[in-house]
């Protein structure tokens, strides 16, 4: 991610905070948790221009009423303090996704946001000669095959890196770099599945979180903000004491099965996986800067949800 589009995300993870913090207020006490976080993406906030400012607390806006729907304990009348915080980087690392964390500690109570300004990918996850993928992201090192597949690829980027090479001066990536590459990926995630079966679930769990949340995606162009809910362990959509939900979110069954695992049809950088209960995801590999390094990184997308995972679009006015 650019360091203009990584400001614009950070600035719109400030206008979401202080939209959410301005609309329940009004209703109990409110507290933003001053943190490092706080800092960093208020400072993205002042590099934006006030035209951009003023869209993004419209794409905010536009979203409170069905989060305030979707979860009444937001707005249950108490004199309990309601935290409104932003995640540390760290979190993501270890698997939780969200951004934004509402908590009531009073009550032992929370839910999460994930917040995307413009773009839906999931993960930017990277293989590179050091990387374990495999240990990342479901807890089983990488066998010596894959390895011994992987290290004549990335000897041969590092000789590029040490003479300062474009990648549009490498002959032939797509065969000599990409495809090697994710076969070698392709096989070791089905040897693992083979001696363990919870990769599915696991391989969901890396990329969507293991915290559950909702998803918010701001699509500028078509001026809607779109709510995608991630209710994996069943923690979102409680009741209030005095209110239930105006809408119902379902418990989203995780994945078990490892359906199939291959290349996109007709492509060279993109391989497809296919999991039972309605999981699909892609796997795009691509250089992440303009000269040569011994890394990769995988822009990995969903191409296919379960229908329990709600979708809802929130028109701008």
């Amino acid at each position: 991610m650019s360091n203009s589009s990584n400001d614009q995300g950070r600035a719109y993870e400030f206008a979401w905070i202080n939209a959410l913090c301005n609309a329940l207020k009004q209703y109990r006490t409110v507290r933003i948790v001053e943190n490092s976080s706080l800092e960093a993406n208020q400072r993205a906030w002042k590099l934006i221009d006030t035209e951009k400012q003023e869209l993004f607390e419209i794409s905010a806006k536009a979203a409170l009423k069905t989060v305030v729907d979707l979860e009444p304990n937001l707005i249950e009348e108490t004199s309990d303090e309601l935290l409104l915080e932003f995640q540390r980087d760290q979190a993501g690392v270890k698997g939780d996704v969200r951004d934004i964390v509402v908590k009531c500690d009073s009550v032992n109570w929370e839910i999460g946001f994930s917040i995307k300004h413009n773009h839906e990918a999931v993960k930017h996850s990277r293989l590179s000669h050091t990387l374990d993928f495999g240990q990342e992201w479901f807890d089983v090192p990488c066998g010596k095959n894959y390895w011994k597949k992987v290290k004549p690829i990335f000897d041969r980027l590092k000789e590029e890196k040490d003479k300062q090479t474009k990648w549009s001066d490498i002959a032939q990536k797509d065969e000599t770099v990409y495809v090697p590459l994710l076969k070698a990926f392709i096989s070791e995630v089905k040897r693992v599945y083979k001696i363990d079966k919870t990769l599915p679930r696991k391989m969901v769990e890396y990329l969507v979180g293991t915290k559950d949340y909702y998803k918010v995606v701001s699509k500028d162009s078509k001026r809607l903000t779109i709510i995608e809910t991630f209710n994996l362990h069943g923690t979102l959509n409680k009741p209030g004491k005095l209110k239930v939900s105006a809408i119902t979110v379902p418990v989203i069954d995780l994945p078990t099965e490892l359906v199939e695992l291959k290349f996109k049809t007709e492509s060279k950088n993109t391989v497809e996986m296919y999991l039972n209960n309605g999981w699909q995801l892609s796997f795009r590999i691509h250089s992440a800067s303009t000269k040569v390094e011994p890394s990769l990184k995988f822009d990995i997308q969903f191409i296919g949800m379960p229908v329990s995972v709600m979708s809802i679009e929130c028109k701008w006015k």
